[in-house]
């Protein structure tokens, strides 16, 4: 596949990457595997599981090994830093707009139509993906038991993930008719454009990984001691590049898992930002293209523009959330490029892609969680925590039923599965019905 070709097929990609993880991954699924049958089922979800695992953005780490296969290093690059980029500059300038003139009412007018039109995307998701993975009984079980422990019993993201592998792994070993599924359409799923013994690959080594792990690191940590050295290390923009290098390796569970973490660091402890902003930023990443962890980018801009020591405050903010996006997205890379061979190499490992297996059907539980989630923050303004013994469960509060996103959301699920309108044109349509809705409704 020549890199030119498949440059413009990713920022094609990354102008859609609406949605969160499940809108991300259901967009590239459609695009790579789909339409133009770049990447067989098996191997996207073969790819997914890996990065399913790594801590990180698992939608942007996704983008970085599919562009592995097809175009090596310079495809991993490339892929990943495009399906960066347009959110990139889009937070950016909503991050100076949020600073410059606060909460506009056209800029909320046209979030009240944004939010509801990802409802039904991420709904998308999860047919499109549960479909494709959970294939057989066992699978489904798996996804079944991710979404009620994350949705009822709130478990820790890791522990359902590695709780889905051995689920994976130990039904491979002692019931394995529970995996095992009738391919009656396995030859139409993996007649690829590409045949897989054509993708990249690369021989695992410890020489290889050295060098991986010593030019990452540089690349990672190198802009932050050189702006250490101009302004000195007490500077905000040094904190914030120290804290989001350290929460880059422990954010397993994508944003959401992350975000409490980071509200509570960013709020309290370093005084970058009021609480409610927190939320306002969520909403920003929520409604822009690429990951959700974006949101560190707005906590970072007004951490800086509001304490720029001698620097101008929009060129403190600029620096800053510049550094926090690259501290956050680098090991992205190095994490994908150290681990690719060796993953790619156990394809053939049956009790490996068992355990696989069931972190993919893991993943269609957790999309599913996560479109309950943003669908009960988006239908109602307020929910409450109620107390069953030890278990805690987050309810709407009916009275801040939010009509305009109910309707929204309804055209939304019209346009996607009914008349099945691509995600440009779905956003496009919700969008200026919200602003309608929302100039009426006031």
């Amino acid at each position: 596949m020549p890199l030119r070709v498949a440059a413009a097929v990713w920022f094609a990609i990354s102008l859609r990457t609406f949605g969160g993880p499940a809108g991300q991954i259901a967009v590239m699924h459609r695009e790579i595997v789909e339409e133009r049958r770049w990447i067989s089922e098996k191997r996207f979800l073969h790819a997914l599981s890996y990065c399913t695992v790594l801590p990180g953005p698992e939608a942007q780490q996704l983008a970085v090994y599919l562009g592995w296969l097809l175009n090596g290093t310079a495809g991993g690059l490339v892929a990943g830093t495009l399906f960066v980029l347009p959110g990139f500059v889009a937070l950016m300038v909503l991050s100076a707009i949020y600073v410059e003139w606060g909460e506009t009412t056209w800029v909320t007018a046209v979030f009240a139509g944004l939010a509801p039109a990802v409802i039904a995307i991420v709904s998308q998701a999860v047919v499109r993906i549960g479909r494709r993975s959970l294939r057989s009984i066992g699978l489904l079980l798996i996804a079944v038991a991710s979404f009620v422990s994350l949705f009822l019993f709130n478990l820790p993201f890791p522990i359902v993930i590695v709780s889905a592998a051995l689920c994976g792994w130990s039904l491979h070993r002692l019931r394995p008719t529970m995996l095992s599924v009738e391919d009656r359409d396995g030859a139409e799923l993996n007649a690829t454009v590409i045949p897989d013994a054509m993708l990249h690959t690369e021989q695992p080594s410890l020489g290889r990984a050295f060098r991986v792990v010593a030019v990452g690191s540089v690349i990672w940590f190198g802009p932050a001691f050189i702006a250490a050295a101009a302004l000195g290390r007490s500077h905000t923009v040094i904190d914030q590049a120290k804290f989001f290098s350290g929460t880059a390796v422990v954010t397993f569970g994508g944003a959401y898992a992350v975000l409490a973490y980071v509200a509570q660091r960013a709020v309290s402890t370093y005084q970058w930002l009021l609480p409610g902003e927190m939320v306002n930023g969520l909403a920003l990443a929520e409604t822009t293209p690429g990951p959700l962890i974006m949101v560190v980018q707005f906590v970072a801009f007004l951490g800086a523009y509001r304490n720029p020591g001698s620097l101008d405050p929009w060129v403190s903010a600029v620096l800053g959330a510049s550094l926090t996006v690259w501290a956050t997205f680098v090991p992205c890379f190095m994490f994908v490029f150290l681990g690719a061979p060796y993953i790619e190499r156990l394809r053939s490992n049956h009790s490996l892609t068992a355990a696989l297996s069931g972190v993919s059907a893991a993943v269609v539980g957790v999309i599913a969680n996560l479109s309950v989630y943003f669908a009960v923050h988006t239908l109602f303004s307020r929910s409450r925590s109620v107390q069953n013994g030890a278990l805690e469960i987050s309810l709407p509060v009916w009275s801040s039923f939010n009509g305009r996103a109910v309707a929204v959301t309804a055209l939304a699920f019209v346009l996607v599965f009914w008349l099945k309108q691509s995600v440009l044109r779905v956003l496009g349509i919700c969008a200026l019905a919200g602003a309608a809705l929302f100039a009426l409704w006031s």
